[in-house]
């Protein structure tokens, strides 16, 4: 565990999306793409995961990118260059498994693009075709797309109003490439649990061997806690130790995005006493 991780750069990436370059040698020198981080923010913070988006071993600096949401992402989302992380451990989670697959699809939706640059970038390197979908609501919301340009051979946009690529979701321009008959010889994908649960019936339909990486609710990052179980092939799995990517056509995505509502009032008041104790209210 790091303690005191220094924040190097801060970047906007969109109006609500900022991505922090933070030095953490030794958590840079193990890290592998697929990989997480837990980091707390202060003593009475909540522990958050984060994917590891990037890294760099002779700097000794990783980059996470983080969407305001809630109480903790708000809190972090202020935070400029200069200032510190109270605690970061990590790298955690089970990495890609990084080979010659042949044809690679990588899809991602709105934050997805954070966790799915560094496999993408991983199988490019390893000689795969990497075609890449990316999407987001709007054009303003669709990040990283010169990174993920680099390291893909094909790329294909989608956003749900149209001002930019197509005009939909990313099972639209997927479901256009798989009709042409192209190969694909392995699908990952990664954003909001609905769009993963699409993705995963439609590379079913097309029998495409499909990777979902998930980022479900955990607060040890161990498995201690069972915060982040998911049911996978009717087994439970935990998506900390045993994730965050399983087989997308095993997954229980209804039950995971119920769990995911389960916590959605507990983070919504949380956010709103936040913003009160800003603002001088009780």
């Amino acid at each position: 565990m790091y303690l005191l991780s220094e924040i190097l750069v801060k970047q906007q990436l969109a109006s609500n999306i900022v991505a922090f370059t933070i030095s953490a040698p030794q958590i840079a020198r193990k890290a592998q793409p697929g990989q997480f981080v837990v980091l707390r923010l202060n003593e009475k913070g909540e522990r958050i995961p984060l994917t590891i988006a990037d890294f760099d071993r002779d700097a000794g600096t990783i980059q996470i990118i983080v969407q305001q949401v809630g109480k903790t992402t708000t809190e972090l989302n202020s935070m400029m260059a200069g200032e510190n992380i109270l605690d970061l451990l990590g790298p955690l989670g089970t990495p890609l498994e990084v080979k010659k697959y042949g044809s690679v699809a990588c899809i991602a939706g709105g934050l997805g693009a954070a966790p799915i640059y560094p496999k993408a970038k991983a199988l490019h390197e390893a000689g795969n075709y990497v075609v890449t979908f990316l999407g987001a609501q709007t054009a303003d919301a669709l990040i990283l797309k010169e990174e993920l340009a680099s390291v893909s051979d094909e790329m294909h946009y989608a956003t749900n109003d149209g001002s930019f690529g197509y005009k939909g979701f990313l099972t639209g321009p997927l479901e256009e490439y798989l009709i042409s008959g192209k190969k694909i010889d392995l699908a990952i994908t990664v954003g909001p649990v609905p769009m993963m649960k699409a993705v995963a019936e439609l590379t079913k339909k097309y029998a495409v061997p499909t990777i979902a990486s998930l980022n479900s609710t955990m607060v040890d990052g161990t498995g201690m806690c069972g915060g982040c179980r998911v049911t996978v092939n009717n087994e439970v799995k935990f998506t900390c130790v045993d994730g965050p990517a399983f087989d997308a056509h095993q997954i229980n995505f209804d039950e995971l995005m119920a769990r995911q509502r389960f916590f959605r009032e507990h983070e919504q008041k949380a956010l709103h006493d936040h913003k009160c104790r800003l603002g001088g209210g009780e």
